[in-house]
């Protein structure tokens, strides 16, 4: 009934993120895509407008069974998703999946998803939030690139409405999966300059922490981390950067970029009385790499495509920031 559990679908050496990390081929229009929901669950009604879009970018779009279905709060079963994701991965058709929506799901199926035809045809996989777990296991053992980015349920109804920052994180999407995109950010905190360069890796920073210590824990040496975090307070916050510390993954670190971080008013009497500057900068204080803060990733309306388990190049001013793929 969902709660079946087995052994993993892969065999963990840990030498996986030594070999050579596979990119997806870009998209070309005709290209068909697949949408499915290994975490939380979606109606059909509520992924029309992102089918819509993708279609009007010239792709093809098919839609998976897990789509439509509930159990709890999945969309369907352990196995229901599992399944559906599995097909997915195996099939050579698709150019890339995008995840429904995130929620809570992913972990539960993760270890038990075989990779293996994937390798030998890999395909982009986008979404964000839970969808981290799949970014993280992707990059550290399946060592295929992945999309951060919004996922269906964030897609305008009626993209002529959309404001600004709606149009930019929507059609950022596109512009990934068929090129590359780079970004120029201003900061509201004044950054730490320097130049880096290396694989980007990262996503929601609370899943991030769950996953430590685990086969889908991101090696972060000589990489550019990528944060970001929807609902925490302070203190939980400040809690995360000491797991990240303390667990050495800002030892050898390139770069540190903060995404959007909406926080959680403290409780009246509460109050954590550190900003989230301060948090940051005490954890990073012993070292000398660059930190960014604003790139517009996250929980939030601009929310904009990057790709993990490829190289940028990250140039950042006091008051702003350059993202480049290299």
């Amino acid at each position: 009934m969902g709660l079946v559990l087995a052994q993993p679908a892969f065999s963990f050496s840990g030498d996986e993120e030594k070999r050579k990390m596979i990119i997806p081929p870009f998209l070309k229009r005709g290209a068909t895509l697949g949408i499915c929901s290994p975490a939380g669950h979606i109606s059909m009604a509520e992924i029309e407008a992102a089918v819509k879009m993708l279609q009007s970018w010239g792709f093809e779009v098919r839609i998976g069974t897990s789509v439509g279905k509930q159990w709890n709060t999945f969309g369907g079963t352990d196995e229901e998703r599992l399944a559906d994701l599995q097909q997915m991965v195996n099939d050579p058709s698709l150019a890339a999946i995008l995840c429904a929506r995130g929620g809570y799901g992913m972990v539960r199926i993760i270890d038990r998803i075989d990779f293996s035809l994937f390798r030998k045809s890999p395909k982009w996989i986008l979404g964000f939030s839970d969808i981290t777990v799949l970014h993280s296991h992707l990059n550290r053992v399946v060592r295929v690139a992945s999309m951060h980015c919004k996922m269906c349920n964030s897609f305008p109804d009626d993209p002529l409405q959309a404001d600004a920052e709606q149009k930019q994180a929507i059609y950022s999407i596109r512009e990934n999966l068929m090129g590359s995109k780079n970004y120029s950010f201003p900061s509201p905190i004044p950054n730490r300059t320097g130049v880096a360069e290396g694989e980007l890796v990262g996503g929601n920073l609370r899943t991030l922490e769950t996953l430590a210590g685990t086969a889908s824990d991101i090696k972060t040496e000589g990489k550019i981390l990528f944060v970001e975090d929807t609902g925490e307070y302070l203190y939980s916050i400040d809690r995360m950067f000491w797991n990240l510390l303390r667990t050495g993954k800002l030892n050898k670190l390139a770069g540190l970029v903060i995404g959007g971080m909406k926080i959680r008013p403290d409780d009246p009497g509460e109050e954590f009385g550190i900003t989230l500057a301060d948090i940051v900068m005490e954890k990073v204080k012993d070292f000398h790499f660059p930190v960014a803060f604003g790139l517009p990733v996250g929980h939030q309306k601009n929310n904009v495509a990057v790709k993990c388990g490829v190289r940028y190049r990250l140039s950042v001013n006091a008051d702003e920031a350059n993202l480049e793929v290299l």
